[in-house]
């Protein structure tokens, strides 16, 4: 009964058993507490390997492990270790090194993991409100910083707007259905689909408020104002946390929703999902153009990321699906290698973050710079780099779907923010040297940012093995959907 549920079971024991040690040892055990936290990501990936990757319940229907549920987690679990890793030395340099960080990482990580595998409305709002509630405390993570205090506020305000209206659209869908678990909402849309009166407005007005709530957390335009100002205002290792793990948990969450319970309303929602994609898209490559604050240039090329997602969803097939599964693994290891060289940014012991700072980076450290360069070509989409191939499959997806005119534009949105990655290029390389960077990069953030550029470069010589994972991937959630 509960199989299917041990790595998350295991990842809540070793939770507390981190939280206890930390009380313990007090802020002297933070660099222990975050090993340990990296340590029980890694055995919980093990626990994953070990399941049966069939579609398996637990918890009377309200959790699902599936091929596409673990491999989003195994996403998640990478995602947390790198984000994690390249901030510990971070937090001493600051003096925030306190030992609720990695705790906390965990317990959001632990929310993650659930919302992938959420079989029924309430248990998606529980392991959402889970990720989020910890989340909310990381973003105000230094409380003696005006911005980031800022930042926590305004999260957790718009938080709680978006849990606002995502709860109205359940309770609609409850309303309307008779049900919460996702299968019974799937059968009983799907009968009303296929009768002569439809699906009642007060349904389709249900899956908006849920998409709405949902498009908060994927950072989609128009719900995404908080973006910019907490991903500055956020210490730069939450920033990036922020800008790594929680959209994978979100874009694999609404995937599921869309294609599961939603799935007999795909008309639509692809209304609604197309004029995201567009507005994300746009807005994501244009408004990053007037930004000079790097953590701000890389929360709108977030945004603009999230529309070339959702672009893929829009498609409706499985081809689109496994597309979404293939661009959020490069996005990871791309977003993850660029935040490894931001956390290095420090002058005279102080962090800087303008894009300016980054001026004669090639004179000084010009294998970060090159570094840089590979990932940032990579993001622009230019070939044989990773990222290309991201754009092409959820591109290729969505002309397989006659998507044609929104498939253009994203071609049109990728090339107009190729001019803001392009311009960070030109600072490193051709721009006044700036006083070099402090001193050594650190063991961690060298071997992270060494694996994420060799996957950024080598990902042309095998490219089959994450193309045919994503697709099996993708298939199980079809097998259940249709």
């Amino acid at each position: 009964m509960f199989g299917a549920a041990i790595p998350e079971m295991f990842l809540a024991v070793a939770g507390m058993m981190l939280l206890i040690f930390g009380v313990l040892r007090g802020n002297d055990g933070t660099r222990a507490v975050c090993w340990g936290t990296i340590g029980a990501f890694i055995v919980t990936a093990l626990f994953l390997t070990g399941l049966d990757w069939d579609r398996a319940l637990a918890f009377d229907g309200m959790f699902v492990s599936d091929r596409f549920a673990i491999f989003a987690k195994f996403l998640i679990l990478a995602g947390l270790s790198g984000a994690l890793a390249i901030s510990v030395r971070y937090l001493y340099q600051e003096r925030m090194a306190r030992f609720e960080y990695p705790v906390l990482v965990l317990f959001a990580g632990l929310g993650m993991m659930l919302m992938v595998s959420a079989n029924n409305m309430l248990s998606l709002y529980v392991a959402l409100e889970l990720q989020s509630l910890s989340l909310y405390v990381l973003a105000a993570f230094r409380r003696d910083h005006a911005r980031a205090a800022e930042a926590g506020i305004k999260y957790f305000v718009l938080g709680a707007l978006a849990s606002g209206m995502l709860l109205f659209g359940i309770s609609l869908i409850y309303g309307y259905t008779g049900s919460l678990s996702f299968d019974t909402i799937a059968a009983t849309l799907g009968e009303a689909n296929a009768s002569e009166g439809g699906i009642t407005a007060g349904a389709i007005v249900g899956m908006v408020f849920v998409l709405v709530g949902l498009a908060f957390k994927v950072s989609a335009v128009p719900f995404h104002m908080w973006t910019p100002d907490v991903y500055e205002g956020a210490p730069t290792p939450v920033t990036a946390l922020f800008a790594i793990v929680p959209k994978i948990a979100a874009m694999a969450l609404l995937t599921r929703l869309l294609f599961g319970p939603f799935g007999a309303m795909m008309p639509d929602w692809q209304q609604i999902i197309w004029i995201l994609s567009a507005a994300s898209m746009v807005v994501g490559a244009v408004a990053g153009l007037a930004q000079n604050n790097i953590k701000r240039l890389l929360a709108y090329s977030s945004i603009g990321n999230m529309g070339y997602v959702l672009l893929g969803l829009l498609a409706g097939t499985e081809e689109g699906v496994a597309a979404v599964l293939f661009y959020l693994a490069i996005y990871m290891v791309m977003t993850l290698g660029v935040f490894a060289i931001v956390l290095v940014m420090r002058r005279d012991d102080v962090a800087v973050e303008t894009i300016n700072d980054l001026a004669g980076l090639s004179r000084y450290k010009p294998a970060l710079a090159y570094a840089m360069a590979l990932l940032l070509f990579s993001m622009s989409g230019i070939p044989p780099l990773a990222g290309f191939f991201g754009k092409f499959l959820v591109f290729k997806a969505a002309v397989a779907s006659g998507f044609y005119v929104l498939a253009v534009l994203g071609v049109v949105a990728s090339v107009v923010a190729a001019f803001y990655y392009l311009r960070l290029i030109k600072v490193m390389f051709f721009d006044e040297a700036a006083d070099p960077f402090d001193g050594d990069i650190g063991a961690t953030k060298r071997l992270v940012l060494t694996v994420c550029v060799a996957l950024v470069v080598g990902f042309v010589l095998m490219p089959d093995t994450l193309v045919e994972t994503t697709r099996a991937a993708a298939s199980a959630l079809f097998g259940q959907a249709l």
